[in-house]
């Protein structure tokens, strides 16, 4: 079966880019029929985003244009997920643990945070229960997960904020070196202010930390740090690979196949890279798949092709989850899918 356990439903900041990003996923499901870049077509993707807007984040129309499209796609399971920072109700921790300081990079994020951290943990929760039943009506079992950065000295607080609501399962995250978010594109040249192989180093030992944590039920894109391609020579990180793979194994922690850096970063490779999942596989870690979609066309993005890639490495099953419970399910292609 297949599975995409890693998708989001939106995320600021709201620019101009924003919503043209938007525009393009609601023109992949309904295309306007006024030629592309006329005054018409203009005011009609203006109506239309008016009223995306208005209905904001967690409105039913939206989550069921990604259930459209798993259909599409033939996927079995979906899980979906918010980043922590979105919500309201977070806002202690995050400013804790991210350099808010009155630096250029601490001016940056704080701006970035207002930006991003928008909605209610309560209103995701509902919209996302209230979905279940639709989406099983239609025959794709709906999942409620959570994805949660994780600071080391965090753990109790993160706990915390954590049990407020039934998951079905939370996902583990690191996107924050000593506060320094690494995967903003604003941000990534300060990635010359440091030696690769100690920033490595140490950036696995926060994974390992929040792997041994057992606070998630998978930990996900384990090497993006490489988002922007700068990284050491691999065979620098194999121990560290080594040591990533044993504390899954250990802890019962699953991991994931993520396509997001694949498609839509720089560094155009999967998370774990090919050598860290064949180190992963031979540990016998366990695998889910997952898109990490940001809009409702990217559901399901080369999933066939990373199911794919677990079948030939002899991976038979497929980490699911349930009220923090994992699952193991058959992983399978079906024949014409494979034939294609």
């Amino acid at each position: 079966m297949k599975v995409d356990y890693h998708l989001h439903l939106e995320e600021g900041p709201y620019s101009l880019r924003w919503l043209d990003r938007t525009n393009q996923a609601l023109d992949y499901f309904q295309p306007l029929k006024e030629q592309r870049h006329s005054i018409d077509w203009l005011q009609k993707s203006m109506d239309r985003l008016s009223e995306r807007m208005q209905k904001r984040s967690y409105d039913s129309s939206w989550i069921d244009l990604y259930l459209k499209e798993a259909k599409r796609k033939g996927l079995r399971e979906v899980g979906i997920v918010d980043h922590l920072y979105r919500f309201k109700e977070t806002k202690a921790y995050f400013e804790r643990f991210v350099d808010i300081s009155d630096t250029e990079l601490g001016n940056l994020q704080r701006t970035w945070l207002s930006q991003v951290m928008t909605e209610s943990m309560e209103d995701f929760v509902r919209a996302i229960t209230d979905a279940k039943k639709r989406w099983k009506a239609e025959g794709i079992i709906l999942r409620l997960g959570i994805e949660a950065d994780y600071f080391p000295g965090g753990e109790e607080e993160l706990k915390e904020l954590l049990g407020s609501y039934e998951w079905d399962y939370v996902i583990g995250s690191v996107h924050f070196y000593n506060g320094w978010g690494f995967d903003n594109p604003e941000t990534q040249h300060l990635f010359q202010n440091y030696q690769l192989d100690s920033l490595y180093a140490d950036f696995f030992n926060v994974v390992e930390k929040a792997i041994r944590s057992q606070l998630f039920n998978f930990v996900a894109h384990l090497d993006n740090l490489k988002v922007f391609n700068y990284r050491p020579d691999e065979q620098i990180l194999l121990p560290y690979y080594e040591r990533i793979a044993k504390a899954l194994v250990e802890t019962g922690t699953a991991t994931e196949i993520n396509a997001g850096l694949y498609y839509r970063y720089p560094v155009k490779e999967m998370c774990p890279s090919p050598k860290f999942l064949n180190i992963l596989v031979n540990h016998g870690v366990c695998f889910t798949t997952s898109s990490d979609s940001h809009f409702p066309d990217d559901i399901g993005a080369f999933i066939d092709l990373n199911t794919e890639t677990l079948i030939k490495k002899g991976v038979t099953e497929i980490a699911t989850f349930e009220n923090r419970k994992r699952i193991m399910k058959p992983l399978y292609l079906d024949v014409l899918e494979l034939k294609g």
